[in-house]
């Protein structure tokens, strides 16, 4: 593995930090307190390219290589102080894009991804449910064959984007003598009848990405807006998900670094008992566990990127940086916060701010749980 970087890719690295600093950290409190998604910063990243990174250009995006891609989202996560924007960002770039990519006609990626890249229109991802989060393939909304299309029935929940999206990607079961094999995707629009949307959901973190419902109620979709083949589902979902499970820490890689970067600052600079606060072994032990925590985490993901650009199988490696990577945050972030004392725990410095946003990570994209079952099997265990 040869994880050097070229001029050209560090050059890019730098430009989008610069890009994220400049352009992405108006209001962070305030939008984290109100629960405040911003178009205007949505619309920002769309136009400097940030969500065509890992799309072809004859479909309106960057064409960018994975390796450059998180190396890029690495980025974003370093530059921007909020950690709502870059999940939102995150999650329609590895499960929603991917997928229509993946599984779309030529019709329909040349219908969908453009927009998609320039940011005019969101997509959610529909799978999970009231009562089926972890195990996703007892799902209950159903898609009725009838003359034409399709008869959605159900409610998807917990869903990214999903008070907001202009147009979800959603799994079905089309044959329910089928089991997993029985599942459908299917691509459904604003404005379908039949298809609702719930109020945003208020969260512990994340709160500048809405998180709501996706409801169907008789809503016919037609035979072109089939994702992929009938009982193609769950090779699309695996497909997302892996790709999601891989690379939506990203951005959080870089904000470790940029915690990292500010507890040495702050331990170097706050005196007690006539000394620096870092020359105690009780903080600089956090510290260097923060940036044990940032190598190995970055090294994984670096990994994974790897084995996909060498088109090698990386399904025990996503699992594996999504245990990791998701528990890194939430430590790294509790030792950021034991650094800076009661500054870090009030809101105003905005430290303890990355503690809420990372417990989600245990939960989202496959539980911690989840993740340790699959790595098992793998194992053979």
């Amino acid at each position: 593995m040869d994880f050097s970087w070229t001029d050209e890719q560090l050059a890019f690295r730098d430009e989008v930090r610069r890009f994220a600093e400049a352009e992405l950290n108006g209001d962070v409190r305030e939008n984290d307190a109100a629960g405040f998604f911003s178009w205007d910063k949505w619309k920002a990243c769309a136009s400097f390219g940030i969500l065509g990174l890992n799309v072809p250009k004859e479909y309106g995006g960057q064409g960018k290589d994975i390796l450059t891609t998180i190396l890029a989202m690495e980025a974003l996560g370093y530059g921007c102080r909020e950690n709502g924007l870059p999940f939102a960002l995150n999650s329609q770039m590895w499960s929603v894009q991917p997928a229509i990519l993946k599984f779309g006609t030529e019709e329909q990626k040349a219908r969908y991804l453009p927009p998609l890249c320039r940011g005019e229109v969101i997509g959610s991802f529909g799978i999970t449910e009231l009562d089926t989060g972890s195990d996703s393939y007892a799902m209950k909304t159903r898609a009725d064959k009838v003359d034409g299309g399709y008869v959605l029935n159900g409610r998807k929940t917990y869903i990214t984007s999903a008070p907001i999206g202009d147009l979800a990607v959603v799994f079905a079961v089309t044959d329910e003598t089928e089991g997993r094999w029985g599942i459908s995707g299917f691509v459904v629009e604003e404005g379908t009848e039949g298809f609702k949307r719930s109020e945003v959901r208020e969260k512990m973190g994340l709160r500048s990405a809405h998180m709501g419902d996706l409801i169907f109620e008789d809503c016919f979709v037609s035979d072109g807006q089939r994702l992929g083949a009938e009982g193609a589902g769950v090779s699309m979902f695996t497909a997302a998900m892996e790709s999601e499970r891989s690379y939506i820490f990203a951005s959080q890689v870089g904000r470790m670094e940029r915690q990292l970067e500010e507890a040495v600052a702050y331990a170097r600079e706050r005196e007690a008992f006539g000394q620096a606060v870092g020359k105690f072994q009780g903080v600089s032990n956090r510290i260097v566990e923060m940036k044990l925590r940032l190598e190995t985490a970055r090294l994984l993901m670096y990994k994974v990127a790897w084995l996909e650009h060498t088109e090698q199988p990386l399904l025990m490696e996503a699992s594996l940086a999504k245990l990791h990577l998701s528990r890194c945050f939430v430590d790294s972030s509790l030792d950021a916060i034991c650094v800076h004392g009661a500054r870090g725990y009030v809101s105003e410095f905005e430290v303890e701010r990355d503690l809420r946003d990372g417990v989600g990570g245990l939960l989202y994209s496959g539980t911690s749980e989840i993740q340790q079952v699959i790595i098992a099997r793998l194992m053979g265990l």
